[in-house]
């Protein structure tokens, strides 16, 4: 068990952190989530047949995937909606780092990252990424990163163009709206690797897709897909 330093127990005590899903106080052993919130937290368990899961299966026929996989079961109306909005929306990068580090532990153990290279975020437009500050996906890559010593790359794809929100648009319209996006800027990053390409949420893998149609133009590259959640369209 890791050690609490006197300081970090005394932090808690001036300034205590909050379950992002619950809203009760953390203990200084716990991050992010209470023992109870991690415990009943929807687990996909997707890391342990990474080839044939429904979300691996969005991807079959349309671009060549190893492995996919989602930590959890996105659904709007449940409290663990929190963890996806208080990371995007209420400037808290921390929980997309602690949450990668949750995940890469527990796939870890599935060996879901066996071969990998590199880890690639999915970019947000830069006048998005300034507006709040930081990109989540990166946050989650540099949780997994900090677990499986993986490096991450961010700057060999770049997103071009800032798309209207897809929140509330079907299969096809989401695919439309991320149609030529994203442009590959450093092939050579990317060139014969097997990368792992990082969300934070996919519904029907259109970003996903439109991303890495524009990776695979580099050569040579080998694709695996992993989102901190995934939301059953």
């Amino acid at each position: 068990m890791k050690k609490i330093s006197l300081w970090q127990r005394l932090l808690d005590l001036l300034a205590p952190r909050l379950c992002v899903v619950c809203g009760r106080r953390l203990s200084p052993t716990e991050r992010v989530l209470c023992a109870s919130c991690n415990m009943h937290l929807p687990r996909t368990g997707f890391q342990f047949d990474a080839w044939d899961n429904i979300l691996a299966r969005l991807f079959w026929g349309i671009i060549p995937v190893e492995r996919a996989a989602a930590l959890f079961y996105y659904e709007a109306s449940s409290r663990n909606s929190n963890i996806l909005y208080d990371l995007k929306y209420h400037d808290h990068p921390e929980i997309g780092k602690e949450m990668g580090c949750l995940m890469a532990c527990e796939f870890a153990e599935a060996g879901f990252f066996g071969g990998i290279d590199l880890i690639v975020p999915v970019p947000l437009a830069r006048s998005r990424e300034r507006h709040r500050g930081y990109n989540q996906s990166r946050c989650i890559a540099e949780g997994i990163g900090s677990v499986t010593g993986l490096p991450v790359c961010d700057h060999a794809v770049r997103r071009i163009v800032f798309e209207k929100s897809q929140t509330q648009m079907g299969r096809r319209e989401r695919q439309e709206n991320v149609a030529d996006v994203f442009r590959l800027v450093d092939a050579d990053a990317v060139h014969g690797r097997h990368l792992l390409l990082v969300d934070d949420v996919v519904t029907t893998g259109a970003t996903m897709t439109a991303c890495a149609r524009e990776l695979l133009t580099a050569g040579g590259v080998r694709l695996s897909l992993l989102s901190l959640a995934y939301a059953k369209s």
